[in-house]
């Protein structure tokens, strides 16, 4: 099943309509979709080089655009819909999110879980449906996933352009582990930051 639809995905990159399609696959990608934009993004680019910066812009405001969505689901329709996401995931208990954000610190671990997976292959749709659960801050939840999503985007498009179709490979094999690394990166810059504010 997600073979297909990746492989799907991967065929909307060569179509007329190839933006629109990246428009609303990175928005549904946000609240419920599994495959993640880069599976378009990276064919696109290929094939449109001078694009890249353009698809990217695409790929971010939609995905932010989804992910409010899914806060919306989480705010107001968890029970009806939210939970049937989280079991499709595997999660049959989200009640805990609630305990861990109520707990000390528990803003800035959620905020530190929301950055994780922005960047890396977590799903993301599960974070910002939880956010809306939990009632995370809307400015700090808005910002993070234009930081997240954009540089995620904007990193895997501009590779594209710089080494083409061989990156497309690299990502599948190395794309967790240089994920994690720079989403550990950002998350220390964010602490220093937040020291250095303090």
């Amino acid at each position: 099943m997600i073979k297909k639809l990746y492989d799907k995905c991967v065929s909307w990159a060569g179509h007329k309509y190839a933006k629109p399609i990246l428009a609303f696959e990175s928005f549904i990608e946000s609240s419920f979709f599994p495959i993640p934009p880069d599976v378009m993004i990276i064919p696109m680019v290929v094939a449109k080089k001078r694009e890249f910066l353009r698809i990217a812009i695409i790929a971010t405001i939609f995905s932010v655009l989804g992910a409010l969505f899914g806060y919306l689901i989480g705010y107001v329709f968890f029970n009806e819909i939210g939970i049937k996401i989280f079991e499709l995931y595997g999660y049959e208990d989200p009640n805990f999110l609630k305990e861990k954000f109520s707990t000390k610190g528990g803003f800035f671990s959620w905020l530190g879980i929301l950055v994780t997976a922005g960047f890396t292959p977590l799903p993301f749709k599960l974070l910002t449906i939880s956010s809306g659960f939990i009632n995370f801050n809307l400015i700090f939840f808005i910002i993070i996933c234009l930081i997240t999503r954009g540089s995620r985007f904007f990193v895997v498009a501009f590779l594209t352009y710089k080494f083409g179709d061989k990156f497309g490979p690299f990502l599948e094999k190395h794309g967790t582990k240089w994920s994690v690394i720079i989403t550990i990166l950002i998350l220390i810059i964010l602490a220093l930051t937040f020291y250095l504010v303090k």
